[in-house]
């Protein structure tokens, strides 16, 4: 099982000391984060996407990129990919050529987003969201398998004889987790296709999220992927801790109250009950989620939400270190009881790679037509 952390960027005055960070400060922070993360012996970073205040990251794979760069093990991942607003062509490019230069190091998670006017910004009608997740996703599958797509659609201006470049390492396409909240579709895609399907269950009850795993399972099944348990889940979660429980509260409590993803609605205690946000100490972690798969089964990744809120980078660090050295050794062993054999592990780039007969070079060989953009060879076979 995968064990990590996920950021979703935001720039929050720090509500003890009134002080604010920069955009570089945020930046380099994460930087930071990240390579705190693998010095832990976590597994995965994930990096979100936004497009507006009060939140930095634009660019995920820029940052991820620069991120492999001065890292060796850990899985580079995104949190969320707007599949909606960003054209598949590309996301194909951008994520392969992440590919390369993280040595296979990587996936991504596609969602809709959480920031409405995010669609006419990008040329987009909101309208059309959920049906723009299930054609852009289509295009972007067909374009990391297919050296050559043809290619008409509701949404873009089609395509004729088109490759995307660079080709995937390896022959093999990044690997896919289908992020939603809410949204039923969204798991019902991740099942058609046999992708992951995140469930970024910080807003919601225990219930909600089992039902929304259990559909995703029996609809896995349905298309002949494996039997439901034998699924790729992924959740999400939330975590402040502290030695004594009374003194973690005490500490969260002022960056609760203020923060951009929840803050300003229910009280610390509500959300505490009705989430997986658990604010304590590194037992009473380990305890609400060992429990998890109660809820969902055995799954594959849980990633932690551990920098926001305006929380300062040192105490970002300290928290990593806890979860790294305290809390994951022991999820880890408690999780591994009882997991049946035929429950697959998370995909990564080597297990895909085998499960495809091995590597192989899939760079398209060919000339361009400087006109057309078309290759020749299959201009001649057409």
């Amino acid at each position: 099982m995968q064990f990590g952390v996920f950021t979703v960027s935001d720039i929050t005055r720090d509500p003890t000391t009134g002080r604010i960070p920069t955009e570089h400060e945020r930046i380099r922070a994460v930087v930071e984060i990240a390579k705190k993360v693998e010095e832990v012996g976590l597994d995965v970073f994930a990096l979100g996407e936004h497009h507006n205040p009060p939140f930095f990251s634009s660019s995920p794979t820029t940052t991820l990129a620069y991120i492999a760069a001065q890292t060796q093990r850990v899985i580079l991942s995104t949190a969320t990919t707007l599949i909606t607003t960003n054209d598949p062509v590309k996301i194909a490019e951008d994520y392969a050529m992440l590919q390369h230069l993280a040595d296979g190091r990587n996936d991504l998670m596609l969602g809709r987003g959480n920031t409405g006017p995010v669609y006419p910004w990008f040329g987009q009608d909101i309208r059309n969201g959920l049906g723009l997740a299930i054609e852009n996703y289509a295009l972007l599958h067909r374009l990391w398998r297919e050296d050559v797509v043809d290619w008409s659609g509701k949404f873009r201006t089609p395509l004729q004889s088109f490759t995307s470049t660079p080709r995937p390492l390896d022959g093999v396409a990044p690997f896919v987790w289908h992020g939603s909240i809410r949204t039923p579709q969204i798991a019902e895609q991740a099942a058609f296709y046999g992708d992951g399907f995140f469930h970024n269950n910080i807003f919601w009850n225990i219930e909600h999220t089992q039902a929304m795993v259990q559909l995703y399972r029996e609809r896995f099944e349905h298309y002949g992927h494996g039997s439901a348990d034998q699924a790729i889940v992924g959740l999400g979660g939330q975590v402040f801790m502290r030695p004594n429980s009374q003194d973690a509260v005490r500490e969260f409590r002022p960056y609760f109250d203020v923060a951009p993803v929840y803050g300003h609605g229910p009280s610390l205690e509500e959300f505490t009950e009705l989430t997986p946000l658990t604010v304590g100490s590194p037992q009473q972690v380990i305890d609400r989620y060992a429990g998890m798969r109660d809820a969902v089964g055995d799954y594959q990744r849980q990633l932690f939400l551990i920098d926001h809120a305006g929380l300062p980078l040192e105490t970002v660090l300290e928290q990593i270190e806890i979860l790294g050295t305290e809390v994951v050794p022991v999820l880890r062993r408690e999780l591994a009881v009882g997991r049946p054999a035929h429950v697959p592990d998370a995909p990564t780039h080597a297990s895909l790679v085998a499960a495809a007969g091995g590597p192989q070079d899939s760079t398209v060989y060919a000339d361009a037509d400087g006109v057309t953009g078309r290759s020749p060879k299959v201009e001649a076979t057409a």
